[in-house]
């Protein structure tokens, strides 16, 4: 009886503990259940709910694309990210993924029950639990947080595990791998995978290669401690800790993991920034257009679209094709320019150098003026809230800083310890330039280079900058001639000194342009087309006097020209101060059988979910007949086959070996149709090139920022030495991409000519065997 009481206790006991392990078991039950719907909740920090769910708040980038399709940069604040799908992920970048960061996640929804466990007895030491699920739910809604305690590491757990269970309800699978590769920051302003492919292998997603995708993996694991740039043995490591996990789950075999491992990283840094890249002053450009656009087309909210995290895709008419042409011709030709221009500006030569024909005191107040409109000046003046005289001292005092130079023929830098009015000196030695092209049918602007470099010249000099024209000016007037009195190409007028008398048109004295050869330069009579392939002067004025200035005025106003012009006989030869923009909008206009297209620059602009938000309307209108344009075309396409700009058809160099070094590229060998105009300016302070054939437009200007930096002869400063190359360069390259389909056909002929375009019967013995623009006369003022 004894021993049945002693067990029947023992059984009474057993069943306690038994009780109290259910009832232990169950409160822990309750209490992870009670944890987790708390966490739901929001108790232990916000949490999102469906819509956030469904629309996460990430930061978007601002992307441009060509209309060739390829990104031509971006806008962004801090975030850089531009999202892919996961279709445009190459398998093997997946791969690499799922191998190293949870072999598992095709098996779970949202956590991993084994590698929990396995994390909970080993204390973490044999791997985390996290899977991708988790990572992506913390980077997009918890973020990183400092983990004070046991206590704070568990509960943000908890809302991973909450978020991870809730994502994968709400997304794919791959719809969750795609926001994990979109959403990871890898550094260096490679935000998201798009960024990273593209700016530490200078290739797309879809592009990578294996190891490349190996590597940007090995970065999920920490990219401040794996940063190829600075830490790239250890980035070498870890990439090839991925190859092995990828080999471990039979995704790559043993002969390809031993291979790979052995090579090196081979980065390709391609940093994406607003100062670098290609396009960078069309981008400047078109960050205050967005921003005249945004401020006018709110959301259907009221509230404005934000240009640099909104995600907003820019549809744009530059082919990123021909702006590299573009860009690759301005750094090929400038060096050389340069070069030159400092040869004959050492202190030895020009001890005013970089200036020409100033006075000491002219010198020190175009610096002063300078001085007062340079950022320096405007930061210490408002920001800093300094006085004029600090401010003034500061510019005398040497300071570390990094200036432009040219090196083996590319842009670079030079550390050195200048004082900041001594730098700006130096800046003002470079001559700058601008470049557009344009179809002239569409409008559509195919490229633009606004300078040499923008990092260290900002100022744009396509729309941006305005310089006098010079001769690129004549073929208004001579349109004008055509359009009024109908005048054709052969015919012929004296070639004599011409005056037109005071005040007859505005011109309180008597003007007497003068042709560049002096008195030698007259005799004979010379054809209309002669007149203008060799840019006289007196033939020009003829002209203007004929049909009124302000007739030459009102037709530059009707093919685009803008800036201020003022009727008086001297804007014949090239007076008013005009864009590259501008000109080239004009010129198109001739292309196009007298129908003036306004310049195109975007296309389209789309929100991140593909809406369409704007859509470009071409905005046209007739200017001259289609008779009026042709007959100008043909004038202008005398300028290269026996004028200015002949040397475009050369096929040798024929007597220019003593300044060939500059003319970049020659002989171009041109053999199609082109119609043109060169234009240089007083001083040879402004060397241009207007050129055209039927379906592409394009301008160039060169220069110094200041009019009194210049060559001193017309022989390196016209604008067949100056400008002429850049174009050429250009176009041999548009010429050799046999997809860009860039004419070499004639243009159009109206259907009804009345006006004779063929002057091969006339005999004209004034033609210029080596043409040199007659485009500066002494009296090129008002």
């Amino acid at each position: 009886m004894a021993n049945a009481k002693k067990i029947t206790k023992a059984v009474q006991d057993f069943s306690k503990y038994i009780r109290w392990f259910w009832i232990l078991f169950a409160v822990g039950i309750v209490s992870v259940l009670l944890l987790f719907l708390l966490a739901s909740w929001g108790a232990f920090g916000e949490m999102p709910d469906h819509t956030v769910l469904e629309n996460p708040r990430t930061n978007l980038a601002t992307e441009i694309i060509s209309s060739d399709g390829q990104t031509l940069g971006k806008f962004y604040f801090n975030d850089n990210r531009t999202p892919v799908s996961y279709d445009e992920l190459p398998q093997h970048l997946v791969d690499a993924l799922v191998a190293t960061e949870d072999a598992r996640f095709h098996d779970h929804s949202g956590i991993d029950a084994r590698g929990t466990v396995r994390a909970f007895v080993f204390l973490g030491k044999r791997g985390g639990a996290s899977t991708i699920s988790q990572q992506l739910a913390r980077q997009l809604f918890i973020g990183v947080r400092d983990k004070e305690s046991t206590t704070s590491a568990i509960l943000q757990k908890i809302q991973e595990w909450v978020l991870s269970i809730r994502l994968e309800r709400q997304y794919t699978k791959e719809e969750i791998i795609a926001q994990y590769f979109n959403i990871y920051d890898f550094l260096n302003n490679a935000d998201g995978i798009r960024s990273a492919a593209r700016i530490y292998f200078g290739k797309e997603p879809k592009d990578l290669s294996l190891k490349e995708s190996a590597m940007l993996v090995g970065m999920f694991k920490n990219s401040a401690l794996y940063n190829p740039l600075r830490n790239p043995v250890g980035v070498k490591n870890r990439r090839n800790v991925v190859l092995a996990q990828m080999y471990k789950y039979e995704y790559i075999d043993e002969t390809t993991k031993d291979s790979l491992q052995q090579t090196e990283l081979d980065i390709k840094y391609t940093p994406e920034s607003h100062r670098e890249g290609i396009a960078t002053y069309f981008r400047g450009y078109l960050d205050g257009f967005m921003k005249d656009w945004i401020k006018d087309n709110p959301k259907p909210d009221g509230s404005k679209y934000n240009l640099y995290n909104d995600g907003l895709k820019i549809f744009t008419t530059i082919d990123s094709r021909m702006q590299k042409y573009a860009e690759d011709a301005v750094q090929q030709h400038m060096p050389r320019l340069q070069a030159e221009f400092f040869n004959q500006n050492t202190p030895k030569r020009n001890p005013t150098a970089p200036f020409l024909d100033l006075t000491k005191g002219a010198i020190d107040t175009l610096l002063w003026r300078s001085m007062r409109q340079s950022e320096r000046w405007r930061h210490m003046k408002y920001d800093l809230k300094k006085p004029n005289k600090e401010i003034e001292e500061s510019f005398y005092k040497p300071v570390k800083m990094s200036v432009f130079t040219w090196k083996d023929g590319k842009p670079s830098e030079i550390d050195t310890i200048l004082k900041p009015i001594d730098s700006m000196r130096y800046y003002k030695s470079f001559l700058r330039t601008g470049m557009m092209s344009m179809n002239p049918q569409t409008g559509h602007v195919k490229a633009w280079v606004g300078g040499m470099n923008y990092r260290h010249f900002q100022y744009d000099m396509v729309k941006q900058g305005k310089r006098q024209i010079g001769s690129t000016f004549k073929p208004f007037v001579y349109t004008a001639a055509i359009d009024q009195l109908h005048y054709s190409p052969c015919d012929e007028f004296p070639d004599t000194p011409f005056c037109i008398e005071a005040n007859k048109f505005g011109n309180p004295e008597e003007w007497c342009p003068k042709n560049s050869g002096g008195e030698n330069d007259y005799g004979g009579t010379r054809t209309l087309k002669n007149a203008l392939a060799n840019s006289v002067n007196t033939i020009t004025a003829r002209l203007i006097d004929k049909v009124d200035p302000q007739t030459v005025v009102d037709l530059a106003e009707k093919l685009g020209i803008e800036s201020d012009m003022l009727p008086v006989p001297s804007i014949a030869l090239g007076t008013p101060d005009i864009s590259v923009y501008e000109m080239v909008g004009a010129y198109a206009t001739f292309a196009n059988q007298g129908v003036y297209t306004k310049p195109v620059m975007v296309t389209r602009i789309e929100d991140k979910n593909g809406t369409l938000l704007y859509q470009f309307k071409p905005e046209t209108r007739d200017v001259l007949s289609a008779e009026t344009a042709y007959v100008t075309v043909k004038l202008m396409e005398g300028v290269t086959e026996g004028g200015s700009g002949t040397r475009l058809r050369h096929s040798y160099a024929k007597n220019r070996t003593d300044y060939k070094e500059i003319i970049t590229g020659y002989p171009y060998e041109f053999k199609n149709p082109i119609a043109g105009k060169t234009g240089t300016t007083q001083n040879q302070s402004d060397g241009w090139f207007m050129g055209m054939v039927p379906n592409l437009v394009t301008g160039v200007w060169v220069g110094g920022e200041e009019r009194a930096v210049h060559f001193k002869t017309i022989t390196y400063g016209q604008g067949a030495s100056m400008a002429l190359p850049i174009w050429g360069l250009y176009m041999k390259s548009c010429y050799a991409d046999e997809d860009l389909n860039i004419s070499k056909e004639e243009f159009v002929e109206p259907k009804e000519l009345s006006i004779n375009v063929d002057c091969t019967k006339v005999i004209d013995n004034t033609a210029d065997d080596n043409p040199i623009e007659d485009d500066v006369p002494d009296d090129l003022e008002f």
